[in-house]
């Protein structure tokens, strides 16, 4: 399928009443409102080490959907992937970035574990015993990412004064990478509307 240059709708508004945040909201076409949800925003590189979370993060398997549905993470996290269902249920990926992992079928109430290691990478998650369950993991460089709720809004906290990278990834649309630059004091306020 061919896709059109994405078009990327950004308003910037300094808010006084916060420091080093960026909100906002994701707008698509009325055919394609399923996608405000599960997009996820982030700051594509800041200078520094970032160490994975001590608590793994979950991926659940229930109701035969994986949950979340896009886990943005470190570089270096390991995922726990837990089975809440009362079906075996299985876990691969057969993107190369993830080296192509199978974690076995495993029963209710148990877990298994992956760890991400390559930046950049964005691996789908499938499930061989149902083939309608899919997700994503997207590896990112630091901690500075916020998903979209099923209205499209988001909202990253904490982010030290400069001028950075903002990307968008989503499952099927497209967005054009933006500079911003967060002031030392003060919210920044952008909207996108994603299109194919």
């Amino acid at each position: 399928m061919k896709y059109m240059t994405t078009l990327l709708i950004i308003n910037f508004i300094i808010i006084s009443t916060g420091i080093g945040q960026i909100t906002g909201k994701i707008e698509t076409d009325a055919g394609k409102i399923k996608y405000k949800a599960n997009t996820v925003v982030y700051i594509e590189h800041i200078n520094g080490e970032f160490s994975p979370p001590e608590k793994n993060p979950v991926i659940n398997q229930i109701g035969l959907k994986f949950v979340p549905h896009t886990l943005p993470v470190l570089k270096g996290s390991t995922v726990d992937f837990l089975n809440s269902d009362n079906v075996l249920h299985n876990v691969f990926s057969p993107d190369k970035c993830a080296n192509k992992f199978n974690l076995g079928n495993w029963p209710r109430g148990e877990v298994r574990s992956h760890k991400y290691d390559n930046f950049g990478c964005e691996s789908v998650l499938l499930c061989n015993v149902h083939p309608e369950m899919e997700a994503y993991v997207i590896v990112l460089q630091n901690p500075y990412f916020a998903v979209t709720d099923k209205e499209g809004n988001f909202n990253i906290e904490n982010v030290p004064p400069g001028d950075y990278t903002l990307k968008v990834w989503n499952e099927k649309l497209k967005a054009k990478v933006e500079q911003i630059t967060i002031p030392e004091s003060g919210t920044i306020q952008i909207n996108f509307k994603l299109i194919k």
